[in-house]
């Protein structure tokens, strides 16, 4: 094992060039075997550990650039100025101006395998670490506080409305054939994704909004989607 002024050196040497190291390679950089003996060695200079690929990487505090968000990655693996992944969802989810939906996050934390996040988000919403409502087919997940959840949840609508794509009204001869169409399953709901994707093929140019518009005028029932968490 290295000295304590050896393993500062070596360590900080290495962090400097490679930037993060799993526990096999400081087992190797200070000479030991002992896992008590190198995270004395690191709470010395001071650590992070990684909130991805389940805090197998470490890094030095003094070595990442934090983006907005309070994160850091390098090759594809992420630090947080906060620590662990729950503490750094909770932040995220507060400090949003709109709540955040999982999908939302699964892009900013760069979250491979997409269980870990829902695990994570379920525990913080079991817990009221975080809030859950549901909006349209998602969740949205918001902070804890009932009136600052509703605000959030006011803004995501607004977004959503403002961004919504303008949909054309159907002319007779779309609504013909996507009633046509309808007609032809032999399901009591029909699904309009099916419906525009069967017209498409046939050279019709139709969108499943305006499918979904040309059902609610004639009272024709659509398929239902559960809610997603993801």
């Amino acid at each position: 094992m290295l000295s304590p002024e050896e393993s500062k050196t070596v360590l900080w040497n290495f962090f400097n060039k490679k930037y993060i190291a799993d526990i096999g390679q400081l087992y190797h950089l200070l000479q030991t075997t002992s896992r008590m003996s190198v995270f004395r060695r690191l709470k010395r200079m001071g650590y992070l550990t990684s909130f991805t690929d389940a805090g197998r990487y470490y890094t030095l505090q003094d070595v990442p650039i934090f983006d907005e968000w309070g994160l850091w990655f390098h090759k594809g693996i992420g630090f947080s100025q906060y620590g662990t992944l729950k503490n750094t969802i909770i932040k995220i989810v507060h400090s949003s101006d709109a709540g955040m939906m999982p999908k939302e996050m699964l892009n900013l934390l760069k979250i491979r395998i997409p269980n870990t996040l829902h695990n994570a988000l379920h525990g913080l919403v079991k817990n009221n670490q975080i809030g859950r409502r549901r909006l349209e087919r998602f969740f949205l997940y918001t902070d804890a506080n009932p009136e600052k959840a509703q605000l959030q949840l006011n803004t995501r609508r607004f977004l959503l409305q403002k961004t919504a794509p303008v949909v054309e009204p159907p002319s007779a001869e779309l609504t013909i054939a996507v009633l046509i169409e309808a007609f032809k399953t032999v399901k009591i709901r029909v699904s309009p994704t099916l419906v525009a994707e069967r017209l498409a093929i046939r050279g019709m140019s139709v969108t499943v909004e305006q499918v979904k518009q040309i059902f609610t005028r004639h009272g024709i029932p659509t398929e239902k989607k559960t809610a997603s968490l993801l």
